[in-house]
């Protein structure tokens, strides 16, 4: 017989910065949560795709994203002020460059995010 689904409310919690997931069980402590900062759609991909990349400029995170300038711009701001993403700005002759690192603080982020949501599928699946 079929388990029924349970809903997960992940996205109807105010502008906290975590979200407990010990009510879904599976080896997710109480003291643990999910960083709702990289929890955003935009900003799981620029992390990511900064985990994979040394380095990568404006252009290439909005290519790969399919962001526009705006949308990019406003969510990299938001990880650069929590310290997850490094923004240097130069020239490249005339030429204005962005260019975006994940910091050591971003990747450890990135880490326990992906942590608790290995948790939250294995909870899940055995259920």
């Amino acid at each position: 017989m079929a388990q029924p689904s349970r809903s997960i409310p992940l996205d109807n919690v105010g502008d906290e910065a975590t979200t407990d997931l010990a009510s879904v069980g599976g080896g997710v402590s109480s003291t643990q949560a999910l960083d709702r900062l990289i929890h955003e759609r935009m900003r799981l991909g620029i992390v990511s795709a900064l985990a994979v990349s040394d380095s990568m400029t404006f252009s290439d995170l909005k290519s790969a994203l399919g962001a526009s300038d705006g949308n990019l711009s406003v969510h990299a701001r938001r990880l650069e002020e929590a310290g997850y993403v490094s923004c240097h700005k130069y020239f490249d002759g005339r030429q204005p460059r962005t260019e975006y690192r994940l910091t050591a603080a971003g990747r450890r982020a990135l880490t326990r995010y992906l942590d608790h949501m290995e948790a939250l599928i294995h909870a899940t699946r055995r259920g």
